[in-house]
């Protein structure tokens, strides 16, 4: 499972402060934790914070000072990605996000090539986020043919459903999960498949426990990858569960802590 970090954002006030004050204490403190959880990519992103393509260049340079941690540069802006990708240090990376925007992916996907980054496309484009599993499929196809046809392997190459908040569109989780289904038959060896994991519990009030379920689900049917806050625990157990259920992992009676080492964690 690849587990990348969201808490580096500046929708976090004490990320978005870090910004503004360029003190990078936060920042660091929270590189140090997702890493020592098991992170595989440490999210950054500035969001609404800052305009600047600087400050993400700022936020990427304060992150890999704390940790050698892979960083998933994340920003709607294609300016703020470039200055992003060009601050770091020739870690592995990740791009995060396209659409199924041509004007974006014929940026994005080479800028991918170039820096030997994964690319995360979100299946969606100029019409907004899809109500339905068949614009779903054919968005995150052509996402997928333009990262192919541009030199990206499928292994580099993460597919986004779009997860919606279960509380306002309850009925969108049930395309979400057969969207992430048919994302699997796009090649062989298959995309990696994520979701915005905590977007389905916004503003719940089992937030914990929805969020979980869901994950859980979705690994059934083919998610392999999360943007989710890989500090909390009992989320990282429903993952080591679940991929022993689904035989990916042999059973001990330690196969938590043997699945947190696996993935980097400090236990």
């Amino acid at each position: 499972m690849i587990l990348i970090g969201e808490r580096i954002n500046a929708g976090f006030k004490d990320i978005a402060n870090a910004i503004r004050t360029k003190d990078p204490a936060a920042v660091e403190t929270w590189a140090v934790a997702q890493t020592e959880a098991g992170a595989t990519y440490l999210d950054v992103n500035i969001g609404a914070a800052s305009r600047d393509p600087a400050d993400m260049a700022w936020l990427v340079e304060a992150t890999q000072k704390a940790v050698p941690t892979p960083i998933s540069v994340d920003s709607t802006k294609i300016e703020a990605v470039e200055a992003g990708l060009d601050a770091l240090d020739g870690r592995q990376c990740l791009i995060n996000s396209t659409t199924a925007d041509p004007e974006k992916l014929e940026k994005l996907v080479p800028l991918a090539v170039k820096h030997n980054a994964s690319l995360l496309g979100l299946a969606m484009d100029d019409r907004g986020s899809p109500q339905n599993v068949d614009r779903r499929v054919e968005n995150a196809a052509m996402v997928f043919m333009a990262a192919i046809e541009g030199g990206l392997p499928p292994d580099r190459i993460i597919l986004d459903p779009i997860l919606m908040p279960i509380k306002f569109m309850q009925e969108q989780v049930v395309n979400v999960l057969e969207a992430i289904s048919q994302f699997t038959h796009l090649s062989d060896p298959p995309p990696h498949i994520s979701v915005g994991l905590s977007n389905i519990g916004n503003k719940v009030a089992e937030r914990g426990r929805v969020i979980r379920t869901f994950l859980v689900m979705a690994m059934a049917h083919g998610l392999d990858a999360a943007i989710c806050d890989v500090c909390d625990e009992e989320t990282i157990a429903a993952v080591a569960t679940a991929e022993l259920m689904m035989n990916k992992e042999i059973y001990s009676d330690s196969y938590i802590r043997a699945f947190r080492i696996k993935a980097g964690a400090k236990v």
